[in-house]
C-alpha cells in the first residue's frame, strides 16, 4: 500500500474538499503525460491507481506479432507467451512498467502538472463553495499576517485574503483570533487557482452586520435604501418601512439601543447614523443633519447648505468626513456655509446690485414671491423701490419693517435681478 498517497488523498478530502476521484485522474493523466515525453513509445503507455491503496500501475500495451517491426508498439508471440500463456497473434497485451522507469525528468513533469491540475480542481471548489456566497459576512480564524500586512483567514477548507485596504484603520487582527467579514469576491490567480477576497471596509459589511441583528430585515418589512461609510469613522444609513405602524429607525437601534450596540462593537466602536429615507434630496438632507437646522439652502449642480456657527464643525465632520458622507448620501456635491459668511456675502452682493445703472432698480417696488402684505409694509416704511432696499442695512430695515426677514428678502431679490 502506498500511504503517502492515500495520506494525500484524504487530506485534500477533508481539508480542500477535493474528491478522490478528482485527484486520481489529475495524477493519472500527469504520469501519462511524463511517459509520452520520457518513454519511447510512450503514446501507449497507460496508468492506473488504486483509490482504496494508492498503488500505482504503470503498463504498455504492445500488439502481439510473429515479427516484431517495431519494437515500441509490437511484441513477439513467444514473449507474450510468457507473460500470457494462453494470448494469440492480434491480440493486445498490457505489460507492466515499474513507475521508477520513468526518471528524473518524468518525476518532474508529472509533478508539475499534478500541481496545476489541482489547483483547477481546488479552484471549482472554491467557486462552488463560495461564488453564491458572495455578500454574506463569513467567519474565519486568522492564521498569519503575510506580506504587505495582508491577513490570511482560515475559513476552515479554504484559506481567505483581507487586504490591509479592505481593514479599516486602527483595526490589528491577531493571529488565532476570530473575525468577521464581507466576502467581497471571488476572484482567479494569475497562477489558475482562485483566492476569496474579504472585506471589513465595505459599507455592505454593514448592512450585512444588521441584517443579523435586526430580523425585520430579512422580512423585508425594514429595506436600507441607501448605505454609505468612511470606515473608521462613520457609516450613515437610510432606512424605510413597508409598515406604516413600524418605525425603521427604531427597530434598526433596538430596545435602548440593544441591536445597533453590537453592530458598533464589532466594527470597533465606529459612529453609525441611522436615518429615515426619503425619496425628496431636501428632506433627506433634513434627516441627515438632524437635530441641526438649515438656515438657508441653495440647490443647482450642487448643494449650499447654510448652518448656525455653532453647527458648521459639526456638519463638516472630522477632516470634513461628515460632509463628504452626506454627498455621498444625497448623491450630490454638497457645500456647507457659516451663517455669519453667508450673511457678510449677501450684504456684498445687496451693495453691489445697488451701483448697477438697472432702471429697473428704480421702478415701483415689486418682489416676485414676497407676499402682499410685507411689500406694503416696506413701502408704508418708505422703500417704495428695489434700490432704496439695496442702500440700506439689514438692521435698519429689519426693525422699520415688522414681519421681515433680511435673508429671504435678499435672496428674493438677488434671484429677480441675477
Amino acid at each position: 500500500m502506498n500511504k503517502d498517497l492515500v495520506a494525500i488523498f484524504e487530506y485534500l478530502e477533508k481539508e480542500k474538499g477535493i474528491k478522490r476521484e478528482i485527484v486520481i485522474t489529475a495524477i493519472e493523466d500527469s504520469l501519462r503525460a511524463a511517459a509520452r515525453k520520457s518513454l519511447k513509445g510512450g503514446e501507449n503507455v497507460d496508468v492506473q491507481i488504486n483509490p482504496k491503496t494508492g498503488d500505482i500501475d504503470v503498463f504498455v500495451r504492445k500488439t502481439i506479432v510473429k515479427v516484431v517491426e517495431n519494437s515500441e508498439e509490437e511484441i513477439s508471440l513467444e514473449e507474450a507467451r510468457i507473460l500470457a500463456p494462453d494470448c494469440k497473434i492480434g491480440q493486445r497485451l498490457e505489460i507492466s512498467i515499474p513507475p521508477q522507469e520513468f526518471g528524473r525528468i518524468a518525476a518532474q513533469t508529472a509533478r508539475q502538472i499534478i500541481t496545476q491540475k489541482l489547483k483547477g480542481a481546488e479552484k471549482d471548489v472554491i467557486y462552488e463553495e463560495y461564488r453564491h456566497r458572495v455578500g454574506e459576512i463569513i467567519s474565519g480564524t486568522v492564521k498569519r499576517i503575510g506580506k504587505r500586512r495582508t491577513i490570511i483567514v482560515d475559513l476552515g477548507k479554504v484559506e481567505a485574503i483581507l487586504p490591509e485596504r479592505n481593514l479599516p484603520i486602527g483595526e490589528k487582527p491577531h493571529i488565532g483570533e476570530r473575525l468577521q467579514a464581507l466576502l467581497l469576491e471571488v476572484r482567479d490567480t494569475e497562477i489558475g487557482g482562485a483566492e476569496v477576497i474579504l472585506s471589513r471596509t465595505h459599507p455592505e459589511f454593514v448592512a450585512a452586520l444588521f441584517e443579523q441583528e435586526v430580523p425585520e430585515l430579512s422580512d423585508d418589512v425594514i429595506r436600507i435604501e441607501k448605505i454609505v461609510r468612511e470606515a473608521g469613522y462613520r457609516t450613515k444609513l437610510a432606512v424605510s418601512s413597508s409598515d406604516s405602524k413600524v418605525d425603521p429607525v427604531g427597530t434598526c437601534v433596538g430596545v435602548r439601543g440593544t441591536r445597533i450596540k453590537n453592530i458598533i462593537r464589532e466594527i470597533n466602536n465606529e459612529k453609525i447614523d441611522v436615518m429615515p429615507y426619503s425619496e425628496d434630496l431636501v428632506q433627506l438632507l433634513q434627516n441627515a443633519l438632524y437635530p441641526l437646522q438649515i438656515q438657508r439652502l441653495k440647490i443647482n449642480d450642487k448643494v449650499i447648505a447654510v448652518v448656525n456657527d455653532d453647527d458648521y464643525p459639526i456638519a463638516i465632520g472630522k477632516k470634513g468626513m461628515n460632509a463628504r458622507l452626506i454627498s455621498k448620501l444625497i448623491e450630490k456635491d454638497i457645500d456647507f456655509q457659516k451663517l455669519t459668511e453667508y450673511q457678510k456675502l449677501i450684504t456684498i452682493y445687496m451693495a453691489e446690485l445697488s451701483e448697477k445703472e438697472d432702471p429697473s432698480l428704480d421702478e415701483p417696488l415689486k418682489i416676485e414671491g414676497l407676499s402682499s402684505l410685507l411689500v406694503e409694509g416696506l413701502i408704508s416704511a418708505g422703500y417704495d423701490t428695489i434700490r432704496k432696499i439695496l442702500v440700506e442695512t439689514p438692521d435698519a430695515l429689519v426693525s422699520k419693517v415688522p414681519g421681515i426677514n433680511y435673508l429671504d428678502l435678499a435672496d428674493k431679490i438677488l434671484e429677480q435681478h441675477k
